[in-house]
């Protein structure tokens, strides 16, 4: 079961991965989707592939957990 991102997370700030790293930064939240704000390195080491967009949608299958501060992928991803 996926825990969905709601537009209570926007500017959240944080995307944490399943292992600790920072990823990136909430830029938005639109439609239930987080929007990572886009760097080079972070879709490519989600395994996401490049964009022309300047975020990158979060699946929410991805997110483990919301905190206050960030939110945290599951260690799949």
């Amino acid at each position: 079961m996926s825990i969905e991102v709601t537009e209570d997370d926007d500017g959240l700030g944080l995307v944490v991965a399943g292992n600790g790293d920072h990823i990136g930064i909430v830029d938005e939240v639109r439609d239930g989707t987080a929007h990572v704000g886009r760097d080079p390195d972070i879709g490519l080491n989600l395994g996401w592939g490049p964009t022309e967009q300047e975020t990158y949608p979060l699946r929410n299958d991805a997110v483990d957990t919301i905190t206050d501060e960030a939110i945290h992928l599951r260690n799949e991803y």
